[in-house]
């Protein structure tokens, strides 16, 4: 016994002593656990790629995400859309749909593997990609949309062409369920809208011609009825005529003939890829993040088409960084 505890008031004072210190030291414990906890690396887990083919493009997707995720834990497997079948799923606690086919191959197979579809427009997510995808809730799915948000279109617009005030912008039925966003996106930048709408199997010219007569430059919107191989020609053509620059929303475009584009490469998909299936799978379960468009970007400029519509624009790398492009 310690000296002292005959006495009464020496116990009371050492009792209350280690009363004091111990929950102290309990939560001391509690806490270099929880800092242990937080420090300690995701555990690894295996991640199905599935490409809708193998062309270049869906290629870098994977790519990116194989060099970014080299320092993880995770391991990458890859797997194509054609003859896709639930044993390429084999113990994947994610599966990455690169392309629309990729999605559409992954919606048809009955495992339950969370799924995250990138490289895919948000048109398609939107209209039957994600209830297909989902299985009526009984899987749990994201997307990274290829088009680029209609609000960071018009910043671009009002930075390289401050003295546009009419946007042109051309449908088909099936998108134009859109114009209410656009418009409002518009709005926020003080542009106008001018809203063309081609329908059914009518030709492209006649409305688009409506739609140049009264806009300082055309905005193209990821719809295939009105922008694909058999069109881009006449359109660009036509809005040459008018002198009416096209903001595209990809390099290919650009090298077609549209003044500028705004769009995010396979690599920057693939890099968003890669740091979204890092978060989703921190933790014991996978938890994706809410569908969303590109978060890298890039800026290409027809410079051959600038000086023939008398146009002198910022450069890309300057239009990129104050538009905030993160790099």
């Amino acid at each position: 016994m310690p000296v002292g505890w005959g006495a009464g008031g020496d116990l009371t004072h050492w009792l209350s002593r280690r009363l004091t210190t111990f929950p102290r030291i309990v939560l001391l414990g509690l806490a270099c656990a929880g800092l242990a906890l937080v420090s300690m690396p995701a555990a690894a887990a295996r991640v199905a790629v599935v490409l809708s083919d193998d062309s270049a493009p869906y290629q870098e997707v994977f790519q990116a995400m194989q060099a970014l995720l080299d320092d993880s834990p995770h391991v990458l497997g890859r797997a194509y859309a054609a003859g896709l079948a639930a044993s390429s799923l084999n113990d994947a606690q994610l599966a990455v749909a690169v392309g629309v086919r990729a999605a559409e191959a992954l919606a048809s197979l009955p495992v339950r593997t969370p799924v995250l579809a990138v490289l895919v427009p948000r048109a398609w997510y939107a209209r039957n990609g994600r209830a297909r995808l989902s299985d009526s809730g009984r899987r749990s799915v994201s997307a990274i949309y290829l088009d680029q948000p209609f609000a960071r279109q018009a910043q671009l617009i009002r930075l390289a062409l401050p003295e546009t005030r009419r946007v042109g912008v051309l449908l088909s039925t099936e998108q134009a369920g859109l114009a209410g966003e656009l418009d409002l996106a518009l709005q926020g930048q003080q542009l106008s809208l001018v809203l063309g709408t081609l329908s059914g199997e009518q030709r492209l010219i006649a409305p688009l011609e409506t739609v140049l007569s009264d806009a300082d430059v055309l905005l193209a919107v990821t719809d295939p009825l009105v922008f694909n191989r058999n069109t881009a020609q006449s359109l660009f053509l036509t809005s040459y005529r008018y002198r009416v620059p096209v903001l595209g929303y990809s390099q290919s475009l650009t090298r077609a003939g549209a003044l500028l584009s705004l769009h995010s490469s396979p690599a920057q998909i693939g890099r968003q890829a890669a740091e979204t299936v890092v978060a989703a799978l921190q933790g014991g379960s996978v938890r994706l993040p809410m569908p969303d468009h590109p978060a890298y970007f890039s800026i290409s400029i027809n410079e051959q088409v600038a000086r023939s519509l008398g146009y002198t624009l910022l450069p890309e790398a300057e239009l990129e960084k104050r538009l905030g492009a993160p790099r």
